[in-house]
This record gives structure tokens, sequence and C-alpha cells, in this order.
């Protein structure tokens, strides 16, 4: 299973938004979520475990020339079982793909949801 393409959910200033529906993530690397489109400095992940154990969830370090950072290497979050964990934001720096993305895998099936901040 390849990685599924989500985009972040804009964040509205002084509004609001409708819950946005998750995207359910392979487990594995290579198997999970991608985000694309989005100013990493400005994106929030929220990680669902609907699952009945632990998934530790690693948002991939980056790959681009503008990941100067990246050899921080990967990061880890554990998300309990039936837990949510909200992730981020994130330094382009450490985390950027090569095509301006977020990558992100689980070793257990999540659902994630990104938001991202568009006030500027």
């Amino acid at each position: 299973m390849a990685r599924s393409s989500i985009t972040a959910a804009a964040l509205v200033a002084n509004g609001s938004i409708t819950d946005p529906t998750g995207t359910a993530t392979g487990v594995g690397d290579g198997n999970g979520v991608v985000v694309a489109g989005a100013f990493l400095e400005r994106v929030l992940l929220r990680v669902a475990n609907g699952g009945g154990s632990s998934a530790t969830v690693k948002v991939k370090a980056g790959s681009g020339t503008a990941a100067l950072a990246a050899g921080q290497g990967d990061l880890f979050i554990a998300v309990g079982a039936g837990a949510t964990a909200w992730l981020g934001p994130f330094e382009s720096a450490r985390f950027q793909q090569a095509d301006g993305s977020l990558a992100v895998d689980a070793t257990a099936a999540v659902t994630v949801t990104a938001f991202q901040d568009t006030r500027i």
C-alpha cells in the first residue's frame, strides 16, 4: 500500500470549520500518509488510534534541499490504544520532503487528520 495524500484543512481565524474526516493509514514504512501543499510550520496533525494496542507514529526526516536539520532523524510519538494525540507544528528544516510534503508512517492503523493555520 502506498502513501495516501491528504490536504490540510484550513483553520479559519475568528471562525470555525466542520470537523474533517481523517485518513486511515496503512501499517509500516512507506504505507502512511503524506501532507502535500502545506506550510509545515503551521501544520498540526490529529492522530486517532482506534485500535486495541498502542501505535508509534513516525514523522519522517526530510529529504529536500531545504531540510538542513534532517540529520536529527525521524520524530517518534507513541499513541496509546483508543487515544488521540496532536502533533506539530513541524520545522521544514527537519521534515520537508523533496516535493515539499510531510511524510507520516505508523506501526498500527491510525487515522490522521491535518490542519493548517492560514493566518499570515
